[in-house]
């Protein structure tokens, strides 16, 4: 779709509006009825004559823009139309099951399949022996084609010994529901970081490195059966979370702070 650089601009603006505002009231109109996802916008030269504000001006309002995730800025080429949102809704489901929910095609590239022995960490919060065996699964999640996360799981091997016999499964959760150990519940801590160079290269980030990472800790009846952490797409994902009633926490935060594990990582 090409750009409609001679359409009008705007006739009414809000009394005392700033006029950075007036600028992103108009791109906003824009996207919302005639420009689509990859569309490039007007240049800050046309906007700047538009309006008849400064250069300054315009950035100020493409960069709230590009803040909100409505705009991407590509070195050397423009800025255009970013990809809308896809909000989750946190839930213990997989990212399938999310995605499928949402109308999206889901997929996933594994990216590594071991059986190894439990570092101090993994064996804190999964309740196990350091040194016991256990199933580290790391694969990249797709929607549309399109990468959303880096997601790295830990099963202890004691409920799943043959869980990698026959390659990943396609349901992690899906196989501990048919071994006898469904997840029934779990807590999800998330924090916002910078993607490191491996996972920009896998989930294709060109600019901004923002990510959401997430570390979530799965119960069954019997117990941990699952930690996993996650690193997802700032630009493409938001979280929608239920409030209830406070309750004491249940993932150990002592060492919160740290890092991803990083033992083995791609």
């Amino acid at each position: 779709m090409s750009v409609p650089h001679a359409a009008p601009a705007p006739q009414r603006r809000r009394a005392g509006a700033h006029k950075y505002q007036a600028v992103r009231a108009y791109l906003v109109e824009l996207i919302e009825n005639e420009l689509r996802e990859g569309d490039a916008i007007p240049s800050e030269r046309t906007l700047t004559e538009r309006f008849g504000v400064s250069r300054m001006t315009v950035r100020q309002a493409l960069d709230s823009l590009v803040t909100d995730g409505v705009l991407q800025r590509e070195q050397g080429r423009g800025t255009f139309v970013a990809p809308s949102r896809v909000d989750f809704e946190m839930r213990l489901t997989t990212f399938a099951e999310d995605a499928r929910r949402l109308g999206l095609v889901p997929g996933t590239r594994v990216l590594a399949a071991e059986t190894l022995p439990a570092t101090p960490r993994i064996a804190e919060v999964l309740s196990v022996a350091e040194g016991a065996p256990v199933h580290r699964v790391q694969r990249l999640r797709t929607a549309n084609g399109d990468p959303f996360s880096v997601e790295t799981g830990w099963i202890p091997a004691a409920l799943l010994p043959d869980m990698l016999a026959d390659g990943v499964p396609e349901s992690i959760y899906g196989a501990l529901r048919a071994g006898g150990h469904a997840p029934t519940w779990g807590e999800d801590t998330f924090l916002a970081a910078d993607a490191t160079d491996v996972e920009a290269e896998l989930l294709g980030l060109t600019g901004s490195r923002a990510v959401l990472r997430t570390r979530r800790r799965t119960f069954a009846a019997s117990g941990a059966c699952m930690y996993s952490q996650a690193c997802y797409r700032g630009d493409r994902y938001s979280v929608v979370v239920p409030l209830r009633e406070a309750r004491p926490t249940i993932v150990p935060r002592s060492r919160e702070g740290a890092g991803p594990e990083t033992r083995n990582q791609p």
